[in-house]
């Protein structure tokens, strides 16, 4: 879909321009000034530019020199006066279209009219807000987050661990209404079981022990704006209960409150889950699952868009780049091995790969061989929930519930019940046991490597460490 920027400080102009553009079948942003303008660029790159050029903050014309941010877009420009800058009309490639404030909707659906799908459209943009590719799979995405962005709807983003599910959610919350309010991202792994309430309701002064003043939770931190809540599968059920109530009724109470406060946030919810297993396994409520997923979008690994690794490989490079002060890039022949991996660990794991490549390159080109041999280090691929069956699958047998194969799990000295690449628990054993014992086991299957160990088991790092907490042993 071709993508329009409007940059006009009057608001109500700004909405008749975006309502006509948007009945053209274009998407369209809006910015009042040049700094709100650069934001927007920084999220996408427009392919048509309705440019005010009197803004509040300086001339319009000041954001035709950012053309790192703004490509090469087709220009209309809306100014009261009917003669054109010098600059503009001077232009290499030919004057823009010129409105003259104020112009009527017929004269925009007009000048509207001269743009229409051209060449370009034929090429899928490689960046789509905080998103980066250009294969199928993104393509489906970047066309769901544009249909449900401009809305109030709930959205529930499924994917593995690593996939991008927050860079998601962020590009969802800048391209809604609500992208100038705060987003507000919760890992509901990390709530302690004791004091989740409180963090996600707030809790009133003297509420309990230890509340010496009066603590706004994540609802009222977001108000306005959107509220992402990570990991969702990882709330304590309790929790769950008291979420739906909040999702359901619109309204929430802080701990030690008598009056209740309007929940005026979108919530977007995620998991690296399969969530009708997370439902059957009762570690998710099907009533909140029904209630998150009203829009739902689900991210492809990498493995299954391997096309676009080359881009995602050059954008994370040159992140480290920006961040260390020293570019290097990918060497002769070096995309083959990436191409050639399965990444279990996703984007994540591509980004700490070039990391330990960039460390340890001798120039300025990151050679196929160091690459080869960092990821000959790395764990081959457990399967996911996309392509393969899900990690960690608990099977109940006549004697034993077996978990997912630990290829050197038999070793001598590990722990009893643990033979020939399987993990069996007896029958009777809690679950929270059960879980312990398929931590640790994969820990030591992977020398400690708590990583790996994450990508394997198909959580967050930060959910290991808490559940390693939980414990006793971080």
């Amino acid at each position: 879909m071709t993508h329009a920027l409007i940059v006009e400080d009057d608001a109500e102009a700004a909405r008749m321009v975006a309502a006509v553009t948007s009945g053209e079948g274009l998407s369209a942003a809006c910015a009042g000034s040049l700094l709100d303008a650069r934001r927007q660029l920084s999220l996408q790159a427009p392919d048509l530019l309705l440019l005010d050029l009197q803004l509040p903050d300086g001339n319009g014309l000041d954001l035709l020199d950012d053309r790192e941010l703004l490509g090469r877009p087709e220009v209309m420009v809306m100014s009261a006066s009917a003669q054109l800058p010098p600059v503009l009309r001077n232009r290499a490639e030919g004057a823009p279209v010129h409105l003259v404030k104020p112009f009527s909707q017929a004269q925009l659906q007009a000048a509207l009219a001269h743009h229409r799908k051209g060449p370009r459209d034929a090429v899928p943009p490689e960046r789509f807000g905080l998103l980066v590719g250009a294969s199928a799979p993104m393509q489906t995405v970047y066309h769901e987050i544009m249909q449900v962005a401009p809305t109030q709807f709930t959205v529930l983003i499924s994917g593995e661990s690593g996939t991008g599910k927050e860079l998601v959610a962020r590009t969802l919350h800048a391209r809604s209404p609500r992208r100038a309010r705060p987003f507000v991202a919760v890992n509901c792994g990390a709530l302690s079981p004791h004091l989740a309430e409180s963090e996600l309701f707030g809790h009133e002064r003297g509420s309990f022990t230890g509340a010496d003043r009066l603590h706004p939770g994540v609802f009222e931190q977001a108000a306005g704006g959107t509220l992402f809540l990570d990991e969702i599968t990882e709330m304590p059920l309790p929790m769950q209960v008291k979420l739906l109530r909040v999702l359901e009724s619109g309204s929430f109470m802080r701990v030690g409150a008598t009056s209740t406060l309007e929940a005026d946030v979108r919530v977007v919810a995620a998991s690296n889950r399969d969530l009708a297993q997370a439902v059957a396994e009762g570690v998710l409520r099907e009533d909140l699952f029904w209630r998150l997923d009203v829009f739902p979008i689900a991210l492809p690994p990498l493995r299954l868009r391997r096309e676009d690794i080359g881009l995602l490989a050059a954008h994370l490079l040159d992140q480290i780049g920006q961040q260390e002060g020293v570019r290097r890039v990918l060497g002769a022949h070096a995309l083959g091995a990436l191409v050639d991996h399965d990444w279990p660990g996703n984007v994540r794991e591509l980004r700490n790969v070039l990391k330990r490549a960039w460390v340890l390159s001798q120039g300025p080109c990151l050679a196929p061989d160091l690459l080869a041999t960092l990821l000959r280090r790395m764990p081959p691929a457990q399967g996911g929930s996309w392509d393969r069956a899900p990690r960690g699958t608990l099977a109940t047998g006549a004697a034993s519930a077996v978990a997912a194969p630990l290829s050197d799990a038999g070793t001598p000295g590990g722990e009893r019940g643990q033979t020939n690449n399987w993990l069996s628990l007896p029958l009777g054993i809690s679950l929270a046991e059960a879980d312990r014992r398929l931590v640790e086991a994969t820990l030591r299957h992977h020398g400690q490597h708590r990583e790996q160990a994450a990508a394997t088991l198909g959580i967050s790092l930060k959910t290991l460490y808490n559940r390693l907490r939980s414990y006793g042993a971080a």
